[in-house]
């Protein structure tokens, strides 16, 4: 058993969403490959008996569990299954240092290790173990069931490809050398910068105050992040964001090279009017395109919903609890 640090958890009900009474709640802690002790809130449905089927969840990108990650966690175990929201490593309640830094490696490593901590639990079944990814956390979802063969069913939701959007921009804007090659002079010079001060400069959290002019998006993301309705005080895009270096692994690699080898199911999840839709519509596509295992995918689009009317549901009450409980139940069979 890998030894796990002492973290300082907050024990006191500090989510952006209410209680249930269907489920108990704990804090628990495991620990990744790279050594770095995780945070996760484990949601157990009340009155269930025997082994249970289990799913880990996470993200958005730079939220914590206390977000939307747990908002799912939460619902999921009040539909009867046994469910962990962790926080990723470097972030939130997890260890990890420096602060606020993120890697594709361990990201992916993050939820196996999440795995491994499922997989010994005394009420979970071993063999019914899933996942969920949100926004950017969606696409290391998609990208840990490429290589880990123990998660028997993956749903993403409002998925965001990180990489593609480290190195082309937002919607293939700067999906040229000049701009990539520009962007790693302004980011090396500042690691340049950050060494020589001692410091890592943060940057990317949701603009605030928000200008009239913002794109739609943004300002969707500043209705969740930046009012009552989502902000958290540990939550890099309600605050500061993150290393403004953090991106380099990102703009290095792409995502989702062996999904089409996939053999266990996977469900996309997408709002029709969310900017970020064609990265699932186009990871869907990749996925399947000559692909021997295509009867157990699923890209599912719901109208009228824009990206962070998946984070907690919207005005129009948009996740879709009830398609992901019937997905998880019938790939547990």
């Amino acid at each position: 058993m890998m030894k796990t640090a002492e973290l300082n958890l907050v024990q006191e009900w500090d989510k952006t969403f209410p209680k249930s009474d269907k489920v108990d709640h704990k804090k628990v802690v495991f620990a990744n490959h790279f050594g770095i002790t995780l945070a996760a809130d484990m949601y157990t449905p009340k009155n269930k008996e025997g082994k249970l089927p289990a799913i880990a969840v996470s993200g958005p990108f730079g939220a914590v569990k206390e977000q939307a990650s747990g908002l799912y966690a939460q619902t999921m175990a009040a539909r009867g299954f046994l469910t962990i929201a962790f926080d990723p490593s470097f972030t939130g309640e997890s260890g990890g240092f420096p602060r606020y830094m993120h890697s594709p490696d361990i990201d992916v490593e993050d939820f196996q290790a999440a795995v491994d901590f499922l997989s010994v639990q005394d009420k979970v079944d071993p063999e019914k173990i899933g996942i969920i990814g949100i926004c950017g956390w969606g696409g290391m979802a998609l990208q840990t069931a490429c290589v880990d063969t123990r998660i028997k069913a993956t749903v993403t939701s409002t998925m965001y490809d990180m990489s593609r959007v480290a190195g082309n921009g937002y919607f293939d804007s700067e999906d040229n050398e000049e701009s990539r090659h520009k962007m790693r002079v302004m980011l090396n010079n500042k690691r340049t910068e950050d060494f020589r001060n001692g410091e890592y400069v943060r940057q990317g959290g949701v603009i605030d105050p928000l200008p009239d002019d913002a794109p739609y998006f943004v300002k969707d993301y500043h209705a969740y992040y930046k009012t009552p309705r989502g902000y958290h005080a540990r939550s890099l895009n309600s605050n500061d964001g993150w290393n403004a270096t953090a991106g380099t692994s990102l703009m290095n690699t792409r995502l989702f090279t062996y999904s089409k080898e996939i053999r266990s199911a996977v469900l996309m999840i997408h709002g029709e009017k969310a900017h970020s839709c064609y990265m699932s519509r186009d990871a869907y596509a990749d996925m399947v395109k000559d692909s021997k295992y295509t009867e157990n995918k699923e890209l599912y689009i719901i109208p009228d919903a824009s990206h962070t009317d998946l984070y907690d549901g919207g005005e129009g009450n948009y996740i879709p609890f009830d398609k992901m409980q019937e997905f998880f139940e019938k790939c547990f069979v």
